[in-house]
C-alpha cells in the first residue's frame, strides 16, 4: 500500500495495485472565499497550492467521495477529472448529484468491490451531538471507508467525523492496521468542532492502539484550528508520537 496526502484531504493510494483518489479538491489556491461563520473567514480556500499538477491527479482506476462538501469534491475535480473513471460515493443523493456533473460510472460505497479490493462504508458524525443539533443541516451526511484485499493490511479512513460511538465501534469491528483521520480541528464560529481535534486523535490511539494513525485535513482551509505542529508537539506529550504520523503536504507512505 502506498498512500500519499495530496492536500487537505485529497489522497492517493495505491492498494493491491489499484490506484484510487479520495476527495478530490483540485482548485488552485485562493479559487473559493472564505467559509462565514467560521475562524479566519477573511481567508480564501484553499489556503495552499497543490504539491503536484492537478491534471496528474486523473491518472487512477476510481474515485471515492466521501461526501460532496467543496473541500471533498470542488469544481476544479468536476471539471478536471475524467468522466468515465468510475466514482464511488455514499449515498443516492450524492450520486445523483455526480451523475448530473456529467460522470457516466457512479457507484455507491457500500458492499463495493473494485479489481478484488473490498470497499465498505463507514458512519460518522460531522461534529457532536451538540454541534449536529445548531448546524445538521448544513454538514449533511458523512462516511468512512474501509479498504480490504487479502494481500493487504485493512485501511480505515474515517472521513470528516468527530470521535463517537460509531468510529469506536469501526475501530472494533475491523481492527484496521492503518487509519487516517481528518484531523484539523476544522470549526463553526461559537460552535464547536466538525472534525476531530488532537483529543479525539487520542481517544482512536486508545482505543487502536495496534494501528498506525495518519493525520490529514490539516492547514489547507480556513476554519482549520490545528496544525502540524501543535499535534506533534501533543503527541510527543502523550506519548503516541510512534504512532501518529503527520504528512506534509505531498508525503507518501508505504506499508
Amino acid at each position: 500500500m502506498i498512500l500519499q496526502l495530496i492536500r487537505h484531504s485529497t489522497l492517493r493510494l495505491d492498494y493491491a495495485g489499484v490506484k484510487f483518489l479520495v476527495d478530490p479538491m483540485l482548485a488552485e489556491q485562493g479559487a473559493y472565499p472564505g467559509l462565514p461563520g467560521s475562524p479566519n473567514s477573511h481567508l480564501t480556500n484553499p489556503t495552499v497550492g497543490l504539491p503536484v499538477p492537478a491534471e496528474n491527479l486523473g491518472q487512477v482506476d476510481a474515485v471515492v467521495v466521501t461526501h460532496t462538501h467543496f473541500d471533498h469534491w470542488d469544481e476544479a475535480a468536476v471539471a478536471q477529472l475524467p468522466k468515465h473513471l468510475p466514482v464511488f460515493t455514499q449515498h443516492a443523493q450524492d450520486q445523483a448529484l455526480i451523475q448530473s456533473q456529467g460522470f457516466t460510472d457512479v457507484r455507491l460505497i457500500q458492499g463495493a468491490t473494485f479489481n478484488g479490493v473490498s470497499l465498505t462504508q463507514t458512519p460518522g458524525q460531522h461534529g457532536s451531538d451538540a454541534v449536529m443539533a445548531v448546524a445538521g443541516e448544513l454538514l449533511g451526511q458523512v462516511c468512512g471507508v474501509v479498504f480490504q484485499h487479502p494481500e493487504e493490511k485493512t485501511l480505515y479512513l474515517a472521513g470528516d467525523t468527530v470521535w463517537n460511538p460509531d468510529v469506536e465501534n469501526n475501530l472494533r469491528q475491523y481492527q484496521p492496521q492503518v487509519v487516517v483521520l481528518n484531523a484539523g480541528d476544522n470549526q463553526i464560529t461559537g460552535v464547536g468542532s466538525i472534525v476531530m481535534n488532537q483529543e479525539d486523535v487520542l481517544a482512536v490511539h486508545q482505543a487502536a492502539p495496534q494501528a498506525t494513525l495518519i493525520s490529514t485535513h490539516m492547514e489547507s482551509t480556513n476554519h482549520a484550528t490545528l496544525s502540524r505542529q501543535q499535534l506533534r508537539a501533543f503527541a510527543t506529550e502523550k506519548g503516541i508520537a510512534d504512532h501518529l504520523l503527520v504528512p506534509a503536504d505531498g508525503e507518501a507512505y508505504t506499508f
